[in-house]
């Protein structure tokens, strides 16, 4: 009897492990800071500077992360945020004495898609909505399927191979992949 009772202690760990969902062994992911937002391929940006019609127009970050504006040529757009890109194209049409004080803008007109995995309605590519949480992307995807696990998920950020754990508040980010698990109990 007492050997019984002894290997049911050492067993229930083990049970009650296996109750939870297919993410809860991965370390949390940091829910993403409104602002903190970087430029990627596949972004579509409006730029205009003052005095220069030719330059006002949507261009697309590309495969190498970078654009080319006329005038000044191809420059590094990626992991920049739209203030820095702002900068740096100020600080070229300075440096090739192009304006005395330029005035650039650029806004994200279109962000990269999300991909959302595993147990929803209709897995696949959506488009980023600024603001969107793990809860947000399910809906847009169609809600849950009766396997799904409802508590958290496994988030992968965009130019990473990381996969985390994330609450379904968590704010995601352009490019980034959700799985949903399904629920083991």
């Amino acid at each position: 009897m007492r050997t019984i009772a002894a290997s049911l202690a050492l067993s229930l760990p083990l049970l009650v492990s296996g109750c939870s969902n297919g993410v809860s062994h991965l370390s949390s992911i940091e829910s993403a800071a409104p602002g903190s937002y970087r430029l990627g391929p596949g972004d579509d940006l409006r730029l205009a500077v003052f005095g220069f019609d030719q330059m006002a127009n949507v261009y697309t970050v590309a495969d190498n992360g970078t654009i080319s504006l006329p005038l000044l040529g191809t420059i590094k757009a990626d992991q920049r945020t739209p203030a820095e890109l702002e900068a740096a194209i100020s600080s070229q049409l300075l440096s090739r004495e192009l304006a005395t004080k330029p005035s650039v803008s650029v806004q994200v007109v279109k962000y990269r898609p999300i991909y959302i995995l595993g147990e929803v309605q209709k897995p696949g590519q959506y488009p980023y909505v600024p603001g969107m949480t793990v809860t947000t992307a399910v809906a847009i995807a169609g809600g849950y399927t009766f396997r799904a696990s409802t508590k958290a998920a496994a988030v992968t950020r965009s130019g990473t191979d990381v996969e985390r754990r994330a609450s379904m508040v968590t704010r995601i980010m352009p490019g980034d992949t959700i799985r949903v698990p399904e629920a083991w109990f």
